[in-house]
């Protein structure tokens, strides 16, 4: 197994280069074909009509955003030459929340960014990460919008508690784990009901993973009634030295709205480092 397709999505927010570079590297290391698909937020101008002087600013801000969508058109296409990767520039214009799952749908991994409040160029849509997570269909990559990340998938630490969406991204990061250095199968026990002194529950999946060739050690944390799984979590990926953290997405959409998991949530706003998710 491997991926042989990834769609990366890219805006003019501050952060698209370093998400196209780290997903030209992960392409490169993979052989994979990949998909640039630029796609953001477009304001309907009849929306400005009321507003004195608003008509202007949209006409300047689209022919900044256009200079911006050139420049990184551009350096899609000198980058992967550069690095001997096949690809191509999609230009959606279409609603990124219902297009970019079509294009991921027929890929093997998206990656995409971090929501980031004090960028508004990285607005895409209401709760975009979260959407690509539950409707993709596919493992999705989300880069946060702090840190620095060319390179991922030497320390991985697997976030485990043996549930379907568990069992899904540990399966769709399979091509990152057996490249990794050393994978790190974290559960927390009180979280699934497991009892004290049983076989640690991590063990089987970790035995699974041997056998794909991962290097594997598992690590059983104990519940806190104070601390929230999510951030129980967070806190141990420095102590793993992990530059990447699989774990299942949880949630369900009820009418028009989105209901995520806490760990989910948690994991989506307070990343530190990359994040694969599966639905």
């Amino acid at each position: 197994m491997s991926y042989k397709t990834i769609v990366v999505h890219l805006d003019t927010s501050a952060r698209a280069q370093a998400r196209l570079h780290l997903a030209i590297e992960i392409a490169k290391r993979h052989g994979a074909f990949l998909q640039g698909v630029f796609a953001v937020f477009a304001p309907n101008p009849r929306s400005f009509v009321v507003m004195a002087g608003t008509a202007e600013y949209y006409e300047e801000h689209e022919t900044v955003r256009h200079e911006e969508h050139g420049a990184l058109e551009r350096l899609f296409e000198a980058e992967l030459s550069r690095a001997h990767v096949d690809g191509e520039w999609i230009d959606e214009t279409g609603n990124a929340d219902d297009e970019l799952p079509k294009y991921a749908r027929r890929a093997d991994l998206l990656i995409i960014g971090q929501d980031d409040p004090a960028d508004p160029e990285s607005f895409v849509a209401d709760h975009f990460p979260e959407n690509m997570v539950m409707s993709a269909g596919r493992p999705v990559l989300v880069v946060p919008y702090a840190g620095s990340f060319a390179h991922i998938g030497r320390r991985v630490m697997v976030a485990w508690d043996g549930s379907r969406e568990a069992t899904r991204a540990v399966h769709d990061a399979l091509p990152l784990l057996k490249q990794s250095e050393q994978t790190t199968v974290v559960t927390i026990s009180a979280a699934h009901g497991n009892v004290p002194g049983a076989r640690p529950p991590g063990a089987d999946i970790a035995a699974t993973l041997t056998r794909h060739g991962v290097k594997v050690t598992t690590l059983d944390l104990p519940a806190a009634k104070d601390v929230a799984t999510g951030e129980m979590l967070l806190a141990r990926i420095d102590d793993i030295g992990a530059d990447l953290v699989v774990m299942g997405g949880y949630g369900h959409t009820r009418w028009q709205e989105l209901i995520l998991g806490g760990v989910t949530r948690t994991m989506l706003s307070s990343m530190t480092v990359p994040v694969l998710m599966s639905h």
